[in-house]
């Protein structure tokens, strides 16, 4: 067996003039994996180049690969996804992963582009202030879940009630509400960041659920679990695919 010519090629695009040096210590592995990961899975579907890298960053970062991070995060930006793009994927999994396991990939991203170039600090894109964050924020859950969030910051037992409060404050009006990605890219990377953690079904339900309303479709979510596969493995993209086919053929309801 042979790499494909379609896998090579593809490999040289994501690392253009760097050969692997495993192909010289484990060749048949090397065989097998490029010619699934670079010629299979990449000629499955029709999935933008950006779309498919800011998916593969996000699922790296969910599933703490930070060796792979750093190898896949100048592909990306040679492939469409900006520096503020970037930087705004892992910012936002912060909230979903926690500040104790984004750290690294902070330190990456910053070691990365200031090796090409950029200047740092970015732009600053947040939107909101300590004074609206709550509002605004609760104003993009309406806008993503539907109208049954809409104060929901104010509802369940008193004594955990902060939580929801934080929940749209803290998750939704400190980062959703920031420019760089969209509603759209937001959800998108979301789900990304929920299933290749693996045991946040619940929670991969309902974004997949918000992913479905704002327009990425069921389909477009297979195409972004397949895309995602090589890195993350069979065990959690079924599970991912399990959860959307359950969204899809339900009554949702929407913000749950």
């Amino acid at each position: 067996m042979e790499i494909t010519e379609a896998a090579k090629k593809y490999h040289e695009r994501l690392f253009p003039g760097y050969p692997s040096k495993l192909l010289e210590t484990d060749p048949e592995f090397i065989e097998r994996f490029d010619n699934f990961a670079f010629d299979e899975v990449v000629n499955q579907d029709d999935l933008d180049d950006r779309t498919r890298m800011m998916a593969i960053l996000s699922v790296l970062v969910g599933s703490q690969s930070i060796d792979e991070f750093k190898a896949m995060l100048p592909v990306a930006l040679n492939f469409g996804v900006t520096p503020v793009e970037a930087k705004e994927v892992v910012y936002q999994s912060v909230p979903y992963l926690g500040i104790g396991r984004v750290v690294p990939f902070l330190h990456a991203i910053n070691e990365i582009l200031i090796a090409r170039g950029v200047e740092l600090p970015l732009p600053g894109q947040a939107t909101t202030t300590l004074d609206n964050r709550l509002e605004a924020g609760n104003q993009a859950q309406v806008d993503i879940f539907g109208d049954g969030m809409r104060d929901f910051w104010q509802s369940g037992p008193e004594e955990s009630r902060h939580i929801n409060r934080w929940l749209a404050a803290n998750c939704f009006g400190d980062f959703y509400t920031r420019k760089g990605l969209d509603y759209k890219d937001r959800e998108m990377i979301t789900f990304c960041f929920l299933l290749a953690q693996g045991g946040c079904e619940p929670q991969l339900i309902s974004h997949a659920a918000a992913n479905m309303r704002l327009g990425n479709d069921k389909l477009f979510l297979i195409k972004v679990i397949s895309q995602c596969l090589p890195f993350i493995g069979y065990p959690r993209s079924l599970n991912a695919l399990r959860c959307v086919n359950e969204v899809a053929s339900t009554d949702f309801p929407a913000g749950e």
